[in-house]
């Protein structure tokens, strides 16, 4: 009887944090994949040679949701572990990481910088190691469900630096569009 609150109520408290994350990281992921066209909706990417590594476009937007979903699932248990020690330095790398993979889209498909880009997916992949380390001393299965994100970062990474590679006057090849697909 000498518990603060159940695992029923512990259970509950992590189901409202996920109704939270999952949609929210969700949405920003959404979001900032329609700030500027991508994949095959660029003129730009489609024009641009590609590693023979890179999958099919329908692959990404399947990916990335369910990477969204595993990461905004982490990040619940993370922020249902109150009292925590590492829980705060976790958060915060968290939310660096997760800007700057915002960041990404915007700057590789939008901006045609693909070496600022692949700095940004390194210092990424970087912060997101450093955030799993974080995790796994709060809550394991919150570092693992992180393992797949990290991996497909880092498959993306070598993406990004094989594109560099191969359009050496990337930045030129087709004008940035003036507007964006939002209003």
């Amino acid at each position: 009887m000498g518990e603060i609150a159940s695992k029923g109520q512990l259970r509950m408290s992590f189901a409202r944090w996920a109704m939270v994350t999952v949609p929210s990281i969700l949405l920003l992921g959404f979001l900032a994949g329609r700030v500027v066209p991508v994949g095959n909706e660029s003129d730009w990417y489609r024009a641009l040679a590609k590693p023979a590594a890179t999958p099919p476009g329908w692959v990404f937007p399947v990916v990335w949701s369910s990477l969204y979903v595993m990461m905004g699932l982490a990040l619940a248990m993370i922020l249902n572990a109150r009292g925590a020690g590492a829980r705060g330095l976790g958060i915060t790398l968290f939310v660096v990481q997760f800007a700057l993979n915002l960041a990404w889209t915007p700057l590789f498909f939008g901006a045609h910088r693909i070496t600022l880009a692949l700095l940004v997916i390194v210092a990424m992949t970087v912060l997101t190691i450093a955030t799993t380390v974080a995790f796994a001393r709060v809550r394991k299965a919150a570092a693992w469900l992180l393992v797949p994100y990290m991996v497909w970062i880092s498959f993306a990474s070598v993406l990004t630096w094989r594109i560099g590679q191969l359009n050496p006057h990337a930045e030129t090849l087709v004008p940035a569009p003036q507007t964006t697909q939002m209003l």
